[in-house]
Parts: structure tokens; C-alpha cells; sequence
């Protein structure tokens, strides 16, 4: 991130439009700096994309005063980075070669190992060293929501997301009957393990990650990895493949079917229940149908998430859904849908967000329109912050308070900028309406009225978590 600020010589003296910017940003980021002098420019952009990439990757934040951006001293070829520093993750260490067999040791020792895969097998790109392990141990494998794409789960050896947000019961059980479990780039944060009761703090951890901060945190680790996944996969891989004798393929298919019809047979009954009004269900129902399989799919963190987390199938491995859940910022789809066309413009863009998200970024829809991205807006449209009345509702006695808010015609506003758009409220005409803003050449929304989530069965075993 490129932050401007105020005068390098006006550090508290009230200027207009003072901030300790790097303060602001020292939170959400990895590495931060303030340029106070323009000499000095060289260093820091060099350093600022070495911290970005390697490591655990994450975000960098630079913020030259406007009299530092004015300095004429730096030529452009004084500007450099690293050429290895361009993508990520960069410089990629592995794990202690000790630490790899002693994992592999306990791998072949377990009777139902369940890998749990967070965001950081797709950051490391180590889907293929990843499907290559589970294949040859027969386990199963779930992930967590920004986990999601590790594995396609068209592959008979995924079994979906767990946790309280996107979780079900059938994966949950996947978790308790595990008497081990191996995180591969995943913090086995309070969601991911339901505050940590599944997988319980007796059962055998491995975990493999690039920040040793992570590993150990909650649970008691029996072997750890600390380096990079699609180094560390590969070393296990191969070390699975020296050892193959010892190897007891499991039936981690099997298991993986038998909970992928149970989780699917209850929302297939909802999706077809003849309900009059529209269900969150029916929405990702019928996205499955129209939407092809290297769609990318934009969620805000309130409706949207836990329904396509839970139920959509992501056919494709690689990141095909994102969802800023972590910190439940509302407002964030349609902008990161905007990303997401511009990282990968051939793919079909999709932003799915709740009417509260919608009032909260509706400006976008001008930069939208000027830019002429062809992005497929749906706005679940309940009346509600949907996720916050469920929370009053089940923690306070039904005691809402704030919650609530009339109905708006989202149609009809994006309309007014120039998007093409649909208004849905019959279940019946939500295939036709989501078939031809599948097929709209530029930017499309549609505005489904649907079941408040407080009255759904939402994939979520607790709002607070």
C-alpha cells in the first residue's frame, strides 16, 4: 500500500490532515514505513517487497509525506527490488529433514489421519504436493474457508470446511473420529476448531507452517514443521514414497462420501423444500448450475459466507473464493470483486454480499460502471445484519437491538449508475435471472429478496466465536 501523508515537518503541529499513518496501518500489515527523506526511497521499496514476499507473506505499507514525494533526488533506476521478490512466497525454506521423517513416522502410525488445510497451501501453491500426500495416505482432507481451493472438491478425498462458520455436523464428526491431525498453513484459530474443542487438546498434532508463532499456540504439537508447505509436502511425499511398506492406505474416501451425502442430503431438502420465499439454499443452488468451474467468487462475511463455504463446490483447486471473514468487515465484495477481475480477468467474477454490505460500498458501483467490468453482483436482500440479530438471538435471549432496517430496492440504485440488473423474489425465476446475468458482457447485479439468516439453517454452530 502507497499512503500519502502530510508534511514530514509537520509531526505535531496540528497540520491539516495529520496522522501517524503508520500507526493507522501497523496493525493490518506485515511492514510498514514512513519515507522522511526521498534518499531513502530505494531502501525502503526494496525492503518493503523482501518483507511482503518472503516468510509468511502479507501485506506492506509505504507512507512518503507529500514534501518527500516532491524531492527530485531519486532517479527511477535508483528504484529496485529483487527479481525473485515479484512473486510470492519467495525465498522458501523447508522444514529440519528430522522433523519431516519424525512426521511421516506418525502419519503411518495413525489409524484416521485428517489433514486440515488453511489459506497457506494455496499461497505456497502446494496443491499438487498436497494431493499427492492425501491420495497416498487415503486421507481425508478439509480446510478452513480461506483454505478452500487446496484440494477441488470434486476430488474424493475432500471433505469441505469445518468449524463454526461453514462447518456442518458430518465434517465435525471427520474431526472428532481423527486420532490425528496434521494443519498445514493454518492457525487452528477459534472458528477453524470450534474454540478449540474439535480437534480436542489430547489429540496428536502435526503442523506444518511458516510462522513458528503459529505452531503451538493452542494445541501441543507433537511434530513440528516450520517452513514452507509445498517444500514440506514434497518432502513428505517423498519420504511416504521411501517408505511405502509401512504405509496402511485408509479409507478416507469412503468416509468422505458417506459425510458429503449426509451434509448434502439436508440441503438438498431445503434447496427443493417449495418454500415461497427464497432460501440462502436455492441462491447457491442454483450459482453451482450457472456458474462455470473457474469462477471466482467474492463473499462478505455476513449471509454469503457460511452458505458458500458450507455448499458450494469449488471444482477447481487454486483461490476461487475469497471472503475478508477474519475480522467481519461488511462492504468488502464488490471492491474485492474489482481485484479479482484484475488478478484474473478471464474468469468469470462474482460479488456476493448481504443489503447491509451493499449500503456500505454502494459508491463502487460508479468505478464499476467507468471501468466496465463485467462483475456479477448479488445482493442477498433480508432487511437485517443478519449475522449479528443470530448472535443477540441465540446469546441474549432473543433480545435484539439495532439490527434492523427497511427494505431497498438495490436494483434500482445500480440501475441508476448503469448497471444491467434483476430483481428476484419467486424461487422459481431465480435460475432464468442468474442464466442471464451469467451471460450480460458487462457489469450485472441481482437483487434476490430472500429468508432472513436468524430464521435459516445456517452452516454455523455458533454466531460468537
Amino acid at each position: 500500500m502507497y499512503t500519502a501523508s502530510g508534511s514530514s515537518r509537520g509531526s505535531l503541529q496540528n497540520r491539516l490532515t495529520e496522522l501517524d499513518q503508520s500507526a493507522l496501518f501497523r496493525p493490518l500489515t506485515k511492514w510498514n514505513a514512513e519515507i522522511d527523506h526521498a534518499d531513502r526511497l530505494p531502501e525502503t521499496v526494496g525492503a518493503a517487497f523482501r518483507a511482503m514476499t518472503s516468510g509468511k507473506p502479507g501485506a506492506a505499507q509505504l507512507g512518503p509525506p507529500f514534501d518527500t514525494q516532491k524531492d527530485a533526488a531519486v532517479e527511477p533506476d535508483d528504484i529496485w527490488a529483487q527479481p525473485g521478490h515479484a512473486t510470492y512466497p519467495s525465498w522458501r525454506s523447508a522444514p529440519d529433514p528430522s522433523a519431516m521423517t519424525a512426521a511421516v513416522s506418525a502419519l503411518v502410525s495413525a489409524k484416521q489421519p485428517l489433514i486440515i488445510c488453511g489459506g497457506g497451501v494455496v499461497i505456497s501453491g502446494a496443491e499438487a504436493e498436497l494431493a499427492s500426500v492425501a491420495e497416498r495416505l487415503g486421507a481425508p482432507v478439509a480446510t478452513t474457508i480461506s483454505g478452500q481451493g487446496s484440494l477441488p472438491e470434486s476430488h474424493p478425498l475432500c471433505k469441505g470446511v469445518v468449524g463454526s462458520n461453514g462447518g456442518t455436523m458430518p465434517t465435525r464428526a471427520a474431526v472428532e473420529q481423527s486420532d490425528l491431525v496434521m494443519f498445514i498453513g493454518c492457525r487452528a484459530g477459534s472458528v477453524t476448531t470450534e474454540r478449540w474443542r474439535f480437534p480436542t487438546r489430547g489429540t496428536r498434532v502435526l503442523h506444518i507452517d511458516a510462522d513458528p508463532q503459529v505452531i503451538g499456540a493452542i494445541y501441543r504439537t507433537e511434530v513440528a514443521l516450520v517452513g514452507d508447505a509445498r517444500l514440506a509436502l514434497h518432502a513428505i511425499d517423498a519420504e511416504l514414497v521411501r517408505r511405502a511398506a509401512e504405509v496402511k492406505r485408509g479409507n478416507g474416501a469412503a468416509r468422505v462420501a458417506r459425510a458429503l451425502q449426509e451434509k448434502f442430503s439436508a440441503f438438498d431438502r431445503l434447496d427443493t423444500s417449495g418454500e415461497a420465499r427464497v432460501l440462502p439454499e436455492r441462491i447457491v443452488a442454483t450459482l453451482n448450475e450457472v456458474l462455470p468451474s473457474d469462477a471466482v467468487v467474492v463473499c462478505d462475511p455476513g449471509t454469503p459466507c457460511p452458505y458458500f463455504s458450507a455448499l458450494y463446490r469449488f471444482r477447481e483447486s487454486s483461490r476461487h473464493f475469497i471472503s475478508n471473514r477474519a475480522h467481519g468487515a461488511l462492504g468488502y465484495s464488490m471492491s474485492g470483486a474489482i481485484g479479482a477481475h484484475f488478478g484474473r480477468p478471464q474468469a468469470k467474477c462474482v460479488s456476493v454480499m448481504g443489503d447491509g454490505s451493499f449500503a456500505f460500498t454502494a459508491g463502487e458501483l460508479e468505478t464499476i460502471v467507468r471501468l466496465r467490468l463485467p462483475i456479477m453482483m448479488i445482493v442477498v436482500s433480508n432487511s437485517v445484519f443478519g449475522w449479528i440479530k443470530a448472535g443477540q438471538k441465540t446469546g441474549f435471549q432473543q433480545r435484539c437491538f439495532s439490527v434492523d432496517f427497511t427494505r431497498t430496492d438495490h436494483a434500482k440504485v445500480a440501475e441508476a449508475y448503469g448497471v444491467r440488473t434483476w430483481r428476484v423474489a419467486d424461487p422459481s425465476m431465480l435460475q432464468e435471472a442468474f442464466a442471464a446475468a451469467g451471460e450480460h458482457g458487462g457489469p450485472m447485479l441481482v437483487d434476490v429478496v430472500t429468508q432472513p439468516l436468524h430464521e435459516a439453517s445456517a452452516p454455523v454452530s455458533e454466531w460468537i466465536a
